[in-house]
């Protein structure tokens, strides 16, 4: 089965009171506007603005098309492996301060190196930023690299390959992002199977700009463990029967289970606690959430069976859960 997950992307106060699992997050969407900034003057990388203030309209989107617009134009800045590794552990260090122990990351190599960053540059920095939030925050993470819709598909197998090698650098599963409509899952199939083949997880995007059709493909077309998004699923209610897992009203009351995920924080003025406190307040409860975190965790079996020990031995009906 597969585990659906959403956003709420609501500004509601957060709270440290419960451990959480996040399972969708891309690490270039949590750059704050300061750090950004900091960023971009380090590499000499021109910003529509110089100042946090300036920064803060170019996150006022039209459409999914302009998000991906001031995706590329942010993510840009992000140059070396010192870069990548910065990302990662100050999103360590944000979450933690949300009750965070596990997070599975999501970056995407392919548009750093279609600027000329190496591949392996790309990988390593956001690896040691995994082992570095690990020893400085005590947060797990693991990264599920995206291959993204738009590009050549040579593209897709240079992600896959590389995911592949640094599987033992905390590399758990391969994603697929981008225009969802116009890019559908059925010619990453190849990626994906070598991706299986080198024990990835599948954790494609589906469901979200497009409807049902999208995240059937991604199940029979790309195998997958795991839907992010997954929201137009509810369009068709035998889709709904066989993915039983996932979040919020409709989506609960079909037994789908439930994983809260930022998504990209700092673009959309969101953090951690904020989408658990929203989550909470559509009738799910955190014990829930958790579950749903702890079921579509990727990390190896040592992992799996902590995050499951902290679940069960955390007191959950002290939160009313």
């Amino acid at each position: 089965m597969s585990v659906v997950g959403v956003s709420a992307h609501s500004g509601a106060p957060g709270s440290k009171t419960f451990p959480k699992i996040e399972l969708h997050v891309h690490l270039e969407g949590t750059v704050r506007a300061r750090t950004l900034l900091q960023i971009a003057r380090r590499n000499s990388v021109p910003l529509p603005a110089d100042s946090v203030e300036g920064l803060a309209g170019l996150y006022q989107y039209h459409d999914f098309s302009h998000f991906l617009d001031v995706w590329r134009l942010t993510t840009g800045a992000l140059r070396t492996e010192r870069d990548f590794r910065q990302v990662v552990v100050d999103y360590a260090a944000e979450a933690a301060g949300h009750g965070a122990i596990y997070i599975e990351g999501i970056f995407t190599p392919a548009e750093p190196a279609g600027r000329g960053c190496d591949w392996d540059e790309v990988f390593t920095g956001y690896c040691d930023g995994a082992q570095q939030a690990a020893e400085q925050h005590g947060v797990r993470v693991r990264l599920t690299p995206d291959i993204p819709r738009s590009y050549p598909l040579e593209a897709a197998e240079l992600t896959v390959r590389h995911a592949v090698a640094y599987r033992d650098r905390g590399v758990v599963g391969i994603g697929l992002g981008g225009p969802e409509a116009e890019y559908p899952p059925g010619p990453f199939a190849r990626a994906f199977r070598i991706a299986r083949e080198g024990g990835l997880g599948s954790v494609p995007h589906a469901g979200e700009a497009a409807g049902p059709a999208s995240v059937r493909g991604a199940l029979d077309g790309l195998g997958a463990d795991r839907i992010r998004h997954g929201i137009r699923a509810a369009e068709d209610p035998g889709l709904l029967r066989e993915l039983a897992d996932h979040p919020l009203p409709e989506l609960a009351a079909a037994g789908i289970a439930c994983s809260v995920s930022t998504d990209d924080p700092a673009m959309f003025g969101t953090d951690l606690g904020a989408e658990y406190t929203a989550a909470l307040q559509l009738g799910v409860t955190a014990r829930d959430c958790y579950l749903a975190g702890q079921r579509g965790a990727l990390g190896d079996a040592q992992t799996k069976r902590e995050l499951q020990r902290v679940g069960e031995e955390f007191d959950w009906a002290g939160i009313g859960a």
